[in-house]
Parts: C-alpha cells; structure tokens; sequence
C-alpha cells in the first residue's frame, strides 16, 4: 500500500481554492501527516509550470536558503518549501515576493507548527496568505471497509499503511521518541524529553475529560502554569484537542473548563500501552478512545476549524459530547460506545437549551433510527457514508 493510493481530493481543491486568492499557501499539521505527499499530489494534477522544491530538514536546502531573497526571485512557476518553521526569517522575504508586479511565482509553505505558533513570523504575510490544516487520514478519505485498522493504527500514513500492527505500533514509539527529542527542541521549546513524555502519558489517562490544571499540576508535580504550557505546546504541534465548552444564556450553572483529546487515536494507544485490538476491547480507556476517534472523525466531516466546534455541559449533568456550528445551523452530537444507543434526559435537555437544529447521537454500528422527533441515532460509518455520497 502506498501513500498516493489513498486520495485526499478535498485538501487538493482547497489549496487550488486558495491559490486563486493568495500568492502564498501554508498547509500546515503534525509531521509526518502527509504534507509532502499532498505537495506532490496537488503538484502532478495542478501545476503545468516548473516546480522547485525546498526541504529545510535537508541541510544542503536549508543553505541554499542562507540568503533567501537571492536564492528565490529568479524562481518561476510553484515553490514548495517544506518544514517552513525551520527557517522563520523566510516570511518577511516572502512578504517582499508576493508583492511583487505580475508574480511569477506561487508559494506552496509547509510546516509542523500550528498558527498561533508560527503567528510572530507569519504576521507579515497578513493579507497574502491562505491557511489550510492537513489532518492525518480521515475515516472519509480511507473508507469505512477500515474503519477498525483507522481507529486502532490512527491515521499518520506509516502507521496506517503498516503490515501489521506491532509494526505499527513500533512506528508509533520511534514517532513519540523523535517528536519529543528533535521536533520540541527543533522549535525553540527547552523542556527535558522524559518531562514532556511522562507528561504526555499521562494526560493520555485524562483523555476525553475536562481539563483542572491544578489537579493535573498535583500528580505531574508541576505549577498550573507549567501544565498550561506543555499543554499548548502540544496543542501547537497537533498532539491534542482542548475542546472549549460553550456557553449559553439560560441561567444555569455550566462547565468552563476544555475538554482535552489526543488528536490521533494510534498515538494514544501507544501512550497508554496498547497495541492489538484485542488489547483495546478490554481497556478501561475504549469507551473513551473511540469518543476521541468519533469525535475527530466528524470534525473532518465539516471542516470545521477552531471557533466553530465546542462541546456543552452543565453542572447539573446535562452534556453534549460535540456541538459545532455550520453554516448558521447547530448540529449535536452524542457519542456513545454501544450498541444499543438511547435517548436520555440529559440529550432532552440540551435539544431544548440549546435550540440544535440537528442532533445525533452517534454510535459504533450501521444503522440510523430516530430516538426521538428531533434525534437520530446514527452509526458513524453511516454518518461517513452519508457524508461522501452527498
């Protein structure tokens, strides 16, 4: 099996989408997700001018590019500079080159770091820039037939395409190791590898609940603002999810606090020692590790990037797992690790509070019923199914 045979046609129109309107593109997730490949993809289908391609791991490259504005105003046609974060001195450059009168050339950027960490450097490119986040494999663009091999292998391509799953998993621990070693340091960040992962393992364990940084500072044996750093440290490098609650004008007591997630289902399996599915069945983390699986999955489905997904809870113990916001409408969601999903008071309650437009409590089978006049249940790989036949 190899990377190209498994299309990722929406990520390919995007960054066509977003040429029409920037000179520059930044395509932008965690190493190893499959940027490169997506260069080369939207290169071979897109680009009938000269391609030139940058790649600041490699030392040779990243010289080239010791005098930036030299080394790139003669070029013509698509640039693709690969691992951006490497060199941040290239954005004031680039700033100068889009600007440019009848530019010759486009700028494809790729890079490990999120936005918010890359925003010092990017912010003058202000105007002239396009920004799409590259996920690793979603249940849509890998298909239903294996959705079990996704949830357990995650979606980073090596682990994903391995033969069998100790390989993956093997792949997934050599993964943790060079992140915390090379990548952390690699971007300015001077935090002890064996810090950084016995923190990382341990938030594996508060997968999927809401995040107290003074308990979490308890049993790390850090200050809060030390967890809230490695905390976004992660979240910059796409490691985990802090999902914000949202809050809404009904006079009642409701939760403040993010609920966290490992983004990848593959790496937290690996974090809390799993490694064949028959380990997963009988863990205490299942219910919770496919929530987090369900949850990203579904993000996928609508694109939906920060500030429209949130989830809802009230100290009363009404709770929804995923409310986003699409297009005007509010869509719910409920996921439930069973085969026999119900309607309950607390879906009841966030239906009326919350005036959704759609709820759906979604569950690990293949049939969709309603619970109720307003809620369906659904199997979430009818939910994909639906998704990509529409």
């Amino acid at each position: 099996m190899e990377n190209a045979m498994i299309e990722r046609p929406g990520y390919l129109e995007q960054i066509h989408f977003q040429f029409e309107i920037h000179p520059v593109v930044a395509v932008l997730g965690s190493r190893q997700c499959g940027k490169t490949t997506l260069a080369e993809m939207y290169a071979d289908r897109y680009v009938s001018q000269p391609v030139i391609r940058f790649d600041l791991e490699d030392p040779t490259h990243l010289a080239r590019l010791d005098s930036p504005k030299l080394a790139l105003e003669g070029l013509r046609g698509l640039v693709v500079i690969d691992e951006v974060q490497r060199a941040p001195g290239l954005f004031e450059v680039l700033r100068v080159l889009a600007d440019r009168r009848d530019n010759p050339a486009r700028f494809l950027i790729l890079g490990s770091a999120s936005r918010d960490l890359l925003r010092q450097s990017s912010e003058t490119l202000a105007g002239r820039i396009g920004y799409i986040e590259l996920a690793p494999f979603s249940l849509l663009e890998v298909g239903t037939d294996r959705s079990d091999r996704l949830w357990l292998y995650g979606g980073f391509p090596p682990s994903f395409m391995a033969k069998t799953e100790h390989a993956a998993a093997a792949w997934r621990q050599a993964y943790i190791s060079t992140f915390l070693e090379r990548d952390i340091p690699s971007l300015g960040f001077s935090i002890p590898p064996a810090a950084l992962r016995r923190f990382w393992m341990m938030l594996a364990h508060y997968h999927g609940q809401t995040v107290n940084y003074s308990e979490i500072g308890r049993s790390f044996g850090a200050s809060d603002n030390t967890v809230r750093n490695y905390l976004d440290i992660l979240e910059s490098t796409f490691m985990i999810r802090q999902l914000p609650p949202w809050h809404e004008n009904i006079g009642k007591r409701q939760v403040k606090s993010a609920k966290m997630y490992i983004r990848d289902s593959g790496i937290l399996h690996s974090l809390i020692g799993i490694e064949e599915k028959k380990d997963l069945m009988f863990h205490p983390k299942l219910g919770p590790s496919w929530e987090g699986f369900a949850i990203e999955s579904i993000i996928g489905l609508h694109r939906a990037g920060p500030g429209n997904c949130y989830f809802w809870a009230t100290h009363g113990g009404a709770e929804l797992d995923l409310l986003i916001f699409d297009r005007g409408r509010r869509v719910g969601y409920e996921i439930k690790h069973t085969d026999s999903p119900r309607m309950t008071r607390s879906l009841a309650i966030a239906q009326r509070d919350l005036t959704i437009d759609e709820m759906y409590v979604v569950y690990p089978g293949s049939e969709m019923f309603p619970l109720d006049e307003r809620v369906q249940a659904v199997g979430l790989e009818t939910l994909v199914r639906d998704k990509r036949d529409a």
